[in-house]
C-alpha cells in the first residue's frame, strides 16, 4: 500500500497532536491534585433505611458546620425519600444521599446539582441555593422500567 507524502505528515502530525494533548493533560492534571473521587462513605445498602442519618430522610438544620442544612435522601425503586422538601433562601446545604436497590440519578433541575446514587455508596454534595422557586429532581439514570415517574421536588422559599 503506497501513502502519499501529504497522509503521512497528517498522520504524524495527528498523531503527534494526540500524544501532547494527552500528555499536558496528565501534567496538569496531577500537578493540580485531581484524582478520582473514592468513596470514603459505605453503608449496607440492604439495611440502609435502618443506618442513621438514612433511617430518617429529610431536611435538618445544623450548627457549628460550613452549611447550614442537611438534606438525606434515600432513592429506590422509582421514588426519592422524601418526596418533597422546603429549603430557605440563601441556605447552604449538604445534600446527602444514597440508593436501595439500583444504580440512580439525582439531577435537580435549574442548578449546579448532578449525583450518581449507587448503593453501598454515599453521595454528598454542598450548594448554595439562592434563587426561590421549585426545582424538580429527576432521576438522570435509567433505573428500570418505572424510570420516567422517579421525580421529586425541592421548594426554595424566602
Amino acid at each position: 500500500m503506497h501513502m502519499h507524502r501529504y497522509e503521512k505528515w497528517w498522520l504524524v502530525f495527528g498523531t503527534g497532536s494526540l500524544v501532547v494533548f494527552l500528555f499536558i493533560l496528565g501534567i496538569s492534571a496531577f500537578h493540580q491534585g485531581h484524582t478520582p473521587p473514592s468513596a470514603k462513605a459505605f453503608v449496607n445498602h440492604e439495611q440502609v433505611d435502618k443506618i442513621a442519618p438514612f433511617n430518617e430522610p429529610g431536611l435538618k438544620k445544623v450548627e457549628g458546620k460550613d452549611w447550614d442544612y442537611e438534606l438525606v435522601v434515600l432513592a429506590s425503586a422509582f421514588f426519592y425519600n422524601p418526596g418533597e422538601v422546603e429549603i430557605p433562601k440563601g441556605s447552604k446545604v449538604k445534600v446527602i444521599a444514597t440508593s436501595k436497590d439500583v444504580v440512580h440519578g439525582f439531577g435537580v433541575a435549574g442548578t449546579n446539582i448532578n449525583m450518581m446514587l449507587e448503593p453501598g455508596y454515599i453521595s454528598e454534595y454542598v450548594t448554595t441555593l439562592d434563587k426561590a422557586g421549585e426545582y424538580l429532581v429527576v432521576c438522570n439514570e435509567y433505573c428500570g422500567t418505572g424510570h420516567h415517574t422517579m421525580k421529586s421536588m425541592i421548594k426554595v422559599v424566602d
